[in-house]
């Protein structure tokens, strides 16, 4: 499943979830565009998982030919919503190293990839998160977004003594053994996991990188900006009385031990099988590009 370098050293891999629910008619294009960039560009074994959100669209059909189509991209489906339930389902299971997550409309810069994983990859670092509001972030969104984004953040510096910028970006990375010991007490399976997962990793002092991003504000997003302000504040309170019962400290969290790698040069490999579509739940056993 895991490639070797040249000594024998086996390379550290990568799982990219991709959760969709209904985006049919930008999945395609958007999967091709990461998949043309990981292959050119990233210097690790990886594969490409969509996690279809019980859509009702024809997203399900079009993530299974892309299955066929291209080689490191694999699907699964779940036959309940949520963002966090799709990202704790296949980042549970994933045999992977590192696990990352990035939105289907791509409005990060994926030129910011290699920098969001290679501090878990060497070890440096726990997880990592893009931030749309570091000061050499390039970001293009409205003026309400900006707003939203900016105040829901100085929120949780102020209630929950949040040291990280940015919670809500659609674009992170965690040591796949790291996420393991905290899935079990993150309780949030839509748009306040992302949250959640930050404030448990601060409270256990586990290192989080931040990666300034180019951005673009995605106009066809169908996230429900109020309701989502209204749940994220009910996390919020939740999150505050975990603190101050001590339900946040989450005992065995493996520590980092570094190990730096320097990438291998691409090689060219025997193609393998054409993968299918598997449904949630199989992942074991999978190929990783190389």
């Amino acid at each position: 499943m895991n490639a070797t370098n040249a000594g024998g050293v086996r390379r550290r891999s990568v799982e990219i979830v991709v959760p969709v629910y209904n985006e049919a008619h930008v999945l395609a294009d958007s999967i091709a565009r990461l998949h043309a960039h990981l292959e050119d560009s990233f210097p690790f074994p990886f594969r490409i998982t969509i996690a279809d959100n019980a859509s009702t669209d024809a997203t399900w059909s079009v993530a299974t030919d892309l299955t066929l189509r291209l080689p490191h991209v694999h699907a699964q489906r779940l036959e309940e919503k949520g963002r966090g339930r799709a990202l704790k389902h296949v980042w549970s299971r994933s045999a992977a190293d590192v696990v990352a997550y990035m939105d289907v409309d791509l409005s990060t810069g994926l030129e910011a990839f290699l920098p969001l994983v290679a501090p878990l990859l060497s070890g440096h670092s726990d997880l990592a998160i893009g931030s749309r509001l570091h000061r050499q972030s390039a970001v293009v969104r409205g003026a309400r977004r900006e707003f939203v984004s900016r105040s829901y953040n100085t929120l949780l510096k102020a209630g929950l003594g949040a040291r990280f910028s940015d919670a809500q970006c659609g674009f992170k990375a965690v040591r796949a053994e790291v996420f393991r010991a905290l899935a079990p007490h993150i309780e949030d399976t839509a748009w306040f996991f992302d949250t959640e997962l930050l404030v448990l990793a601060q409270r256990n002092r586990l290192r989080i990188h931040e990666v300034p991003v180019d951005w673009t504000d995605d106009p066809d997003s169908r996230v429900d900006i109020v309701r989502t302000a209204v749940d994220d504040l009910l996390g919020m309170g939740r999150m505050l009385r975990s603190t101050l019962t001590g339900r946040t400290r989450v005992p065995a969290v493996p520590r980092r031990t570094s190990t730096p790698q320097v990438p291998a040069a691409r090689t060219t490999t025997t193609a393998s099988p054409v993968p299918t579509a598997r449904p949630a739940g199989a992942n074991a056993h999978l190929e990783y590009a190389s």
